[in-house]
């Protein structure tokens, strides 16, 4: 079975011309079709995006029967975190709290996804923090979370999102001691992440897709819509996998 998985940073679907243009995010997720699509920087009810509950706006015009909301941060009015859409059903969903002490609030959207009678998927979506140290007792806590800990290496499981990881320092953190795989690093001579930040000219891998377990990666890919240049500041990183 053919599994498509995309992650997106929305930028709360205001552009770099500073417009809200929730159309922009929907028209590059129409147009790639994944099965399971992970947001971040999702509004709801604020006033800078019309006080929308944005995942549901994005996922009914989207065509996703499925989704849910992690929110992390409270505004004045409203609050924003990450959001998962998918095409299967949501068997539960949590959301972990990443926040590292005073620090701004961060989290991880967990959804467990029954692809069907047979085969069920574990969906980590998270946004992680602006400096290294934060970044890495972040993952910490997320590999400590019962979520995570309750996932068999044998069980087929994405952990992505936005990792703020400009040096791909956490790589080796889940690659080697948590036995994921990235499937948004180039192989033979262009070793590195797929570029997704800034969205004009991407010079930093940011976005990246992690996987373990019954899946098969057979194609990783950032967006190429010239729309998505404008639409958010990063840009889409898409993956295409088999599942065993």
């Amino acid at each position: 079975m053919h599994l498509r998985v995309l992650t997106y940073n929305i930028h709360r679907a205001i552009g770099l011309d500073r417009r809200f243009r929730p159309e922009r995010i929907i028209g590059v997720l129409r147009h790639y079709q994944a099965d399971i699509v992970l947001l971040q920087e999702v509004d709801e009810g604020a006033p800078r995006s019309r006080e929308l509950d944005l995942a549901k706006e994005l996922a009914l015009a989207a065509d996703y029967p499925h989704y849910a909301v992690g929110h992390n941060v409270s505004l004045r009015k409203g609050r924003y975190g990450n959001a998962t859409l998918s095409r299967f059903p949501i068997l539960r969903e949590r959301n972990i709290d990443l926040t590292i002490g005073n620090k701004k609030r961060r989290g991880c959207q967990h959804t467990s996804i029954n692809i069907d009678d047979s085969q069920q998927i574990e969906v980590f979506n998270l946004h992680l923090g602006l400096s290294a140290q934060e970044r890495k007792q972040q993952l910490e806590l997320l590999v400590r979370s019962r979520e995570f800990e309750a996932t068999h290496l044998s069980h087929a499981s994405i952990v992505g999102g936005d990792f703020n990881d400009w040096r791909s320092q956490l790589v080796p953190l889940l690659t080697r001691h948590q036995g994921l795989t990235c499937a948004t690093n180039y192989s033979g001579r262009r070793n590195g992440p797929i570029r997704t930040y800034p969205s004009f000219s991407p010079t930093g891998g940011l976005d990246k897709i992690f996987f373990h377990g019954k899946l098969k990666p057979m194609h990783s890919f950032g967006c190429r819509l010239g729309i998505s240049k404008i639409a958010s500041d990063h840009i889409p990183v898409i993956a295409d996998f088999r599942m065993h």
